[in-house]
């Protein structure tokens, strides 16, 4: 697991690495308004994208056998094509309505995203961590170059917004590399032999009854949270949030990514024991990475926000301050969220991300309504510590592992 988890860890640095270290030229080339804008369009492709396949792609790892594999493959194809559909016809009408060039480049945007979300699954069943590793380079560190060489080229919002879709094409690429037998396009074919399309479905939904809404409800609070910004304090708050967060949440992307990728299978083999072993040594080692890095920013935040990207957003490196704890505790637990899957908990953990996501706003709009954004983030901070902590020890002291997952060892 150690030497899987570097792996992915190697890559996500370099992913990470590039737009980070392109962060200071990336805002001067783009105002925080036009960072406002790309903001709201990423946040409303990622709660699509992150629903697109009812989450069946997360049932892969979980698969018994290839066949099976396949089948799942099939419907996560079929869903995947009528909300690409779905999401072409909408953003055809709002070009009727409001005539946005931006907006044109949505339905790619999430398909894109949605795309990268299967191969990903499938190479993680697969267990192709050296692929997912470089996709993970291609996605986000190509994003940033393309919105770099965009700027410089004088395309505005549509290249901040074009940039990060076409290097998610571009990972695809990377991740289908090794396709099932009898190539990508037998999928769109139906099968002669094998599981039946329905019977399989029916058999993982729990993944589109219960992880489809709580994957929706956590996509769809970051797009609230955006709405409430533009609403209380404009754009210009909006673009300081997505700056800030693209900044503290680059280590849990980094690190809870790649962690997530190698626990899912490795707790879909383990036994009982095993697997609770797993989960608290990651929380202990999580831990104490989280403290490290939220002290730092917590320390020189608004100094190195306003000597990195210049003195007008010194205000995102407060804000980064006020969200430093709540960053913090978010990193440990959401490499746990394959736990819930893999110990089929996901009714469980449904009810508690309800909560959280509810306690998230609430402090999120008292902040505004009584002090602004840097109010909002602190009140954030402190709802969501106590929120993350309950989550994490429910976990480290699960009492119930499914028969199934041990069968699976």
């Amino acid at each position: 697991m150690l030497r899987a988890s570097l792996t992915l860890m190697a890559g996500s640095a370099l992913a990470q690495a590039v737009p980070l270290l392109l962060g200071p030229w990336l805002t001067r080339l783009y105002s925080p308004e036009q960072w406002g804008v790309y903001t709201a369009f990423a946040t409303a492709a990622a709660v699509v994208a992150a629903v697109a396949c009812a989450r069946y792609e997360f049932a892969l790892p979980l698969a018994p056998d290839e066949a099976t594999a396949l089948a799942l493959l099939r419907v996560c194809l079929r869903i995947f094509l009528v909300v690409v559909v779905v999401c072409v016809l909408a953003t055809t009408g709002w070009q009727w309505a409001e005539d946005s060039e931006v907006w044109s480049w949505w339905p790619l945007a999430v398909a894109a995203l949605a795309a990268v979300q299967v191969l990903s699954m499938w190479a993680t069943r697969q267990e192709r961590f050296q692929a997912l590793a470089g996709s993970r380079f291609v996605q986000h560190g190509g994003g940033a170059v393309l919105q770099w060489l965009a700027g410089l080229a004088g395309m505005g919002l549509v290249g901040l917004v074009l940039g990060p879709a076409l290097a998610a094409l571009a990972a695809c690429c990377v991740l289908a590399t090794r396709p099932p037998a009898g190539g990508w396009w037998q999928l769109t074919r139906s099968p002669s032999t094998g599981p039946d399309l329905v019977a399989v479905a029916r058999q993982y939904r729990q993944f589109p009854l219960l992880n489809t809404p709580h994957a929706f409800l956590g996509a769809l609070q970051d797009a609230v949270v955006v709405a409430l910004l533009v609403a209380w304090s404009g754009e210009v708050a909006a673009g300081l949030w997505g700056l800030a967060l693209r900044y503290l949440k680059a280590p849990a992307t980094w690190v809870g990514g790649a962690v997530s990728q190698v626990l899912y299978p490795r707790l879909c083999r383990s036994t009982p024991h095993e697997a609770r072993t797993l989960v608290r040594q990651t929380v202990t080692v999580l831990t104490a990475a989280a403290i490290v890095l939220a002290s730092g920013v917590m320390v020189v935040g608004p100094t190195l926000f306003a000597w990195a990207f210049g003195e007008p957003w010194r205000e995102a490196g407060e804000l980064a301050r006020a969200l430093a704890p709540y960053l913090a505790a978010h990193f440990v637990a959401s490499p746990l969220a394959v736990v819930t899957m893999a110990w089929g908990a996901q009714a469980w953990a449904l009810r508690v991300a309800v909560v959280g996501q509810v306690a998230f706003l609430a402090a999120t709009a008292a902040g505004l309504w009584f002090g602004g954004l840097q109010a909002a983030g602190w009140c954030i901070s402190a709802v969501m510590v106590v929120y993350f902590s309950f989550y994490v020890f429910m976990l480290m002291r699960w009492k119930t592992i499914p028969h199934a997952v041990v069968n699976a060892s």
